[in-house]
């Protein structure tokens, strides 16, 4: 860390904190370059603070983190990043047959994108309550702390957002919708059935692959369709969850993933293919492994 020494014993606390810290301003602000900037200003405040005044390190900086992206968040100047593909390597994957995130606690399936997505909709305060709270267990009289309100009006923030969370959840039946969708295209994709292929693809699809070579995008329905063969080939793996939507998948004899291939739908139809079969980007994704 720049403007740190190694046997700086504030700057190695402070470095036991860094990626909680992170993770915080980046579910606050959804912005990898706002939260990397965020945590170093928490650094710089840290720096010219005196040690003995602070009883617990690692609320004091979740309390500046939080007190930072709030002021973010309020002018208005944070810097969403709002490209799926961007975002792959933080994407949550699992498989089918493994729990599924809408199948775990109330805000596992938003752990990624869909997260960022549904907190996008709330107010500073309610996003900071609920991030705080429901996601990093931060108790409510600390939260009231960075707001300048009480704990029990956090805590009537938190429940609020809550409830704008949950009733932005799909229903399972959509999900299932979604996937039938997928299985028919990929279907018809191995099977070479053109008609079908673009009874299934939105108009104006995008088909995006990243490849060892760079990245190469189709778009519209027809020249989508026309190299669905690439999809179909490598969808020959395992169903997959990718920060909720449905994906695919596969992985090489030795075990190191092959190719993920994820879909949007909307509306009975796919509007967004991304296959990512470069080896070296994949490795830097959490993969499950093959079972």
């Amino acid at each position: 860390m720049a403007g740190t020494h190694p046997a700086d014993p504030i700057a190695d606390a402070f470095e036991s904190h860094r990626d909680r810290l992170r993770a915080v301003a980046y579910r606050m602000l959804g912005s990898h370059a706002d939260a990397e900037d965020v945590v170093q200003e928490a650094w710089l405040r840290l720096s010219r603070q005196d040690p003995g005044t602070i009883d617990n390190l690692g609320g004091w900086l979740t309390t500046v983190v939080g007190r930072i992206s709030l002021d973010v968040l309020r002018s208005g100047r944070a810097r969403p990043e709002v490209s799926f593909d961007d975002r792959l390597p933080e994407c949550t994957v699992t498989l089918d047959d493994a729990p599924a995130p809408e199948d775990v606690a109330a805000v596992g399936d938003f752990v990624g994108l869909a997260l960022l997505t549904v907190l996008d909709s709330l107010g500073p305060d309610e996003r900071l309550a609920f991030v705080l709270h429901d996601v990093f267990a931060v108790p409510f009289a600390q939260i009231g702390t960075i707001l300048g309100k009480s704990a029990d009006a956090s805590k009537m923030l938190a429940s609020r957002a809550r409830r704008k969370v949950r009733a932005a959840r799909q229903p399972a039946s959509a999900g299932r919708h979604r996937r039938e969708v997928v299985r028919a295209f990929l279907a018809a994709a191995r099977e070479g059935r053109f008609e079908q292929l673009l009874r299934v693809l939105h108009p104006e699809v995008t088909f995006t692959v990243h490849t060892p070579n760079g990245t190469v995008v189709t778009l519209g329905a027809t020249e989508v369709a026309t190299r669905a063969r690439v999809a179909g080939a490598a969808a020959r793996g395992r169903a997959a969850t990718v920060d909720g939507r449905p994906g695919v998948l596969s992985w090489n004899e030795d075990g190191t993933p092959r190719s993920l291939l994820v879909f949007t739908v909307a509306d009975g139809h796919i509007t967004e293919i991304t296959a990512v079969v470069d080896p070296a980007r994949l490795a830097r994704m959490d993969l499950p492994d093959p079972v």
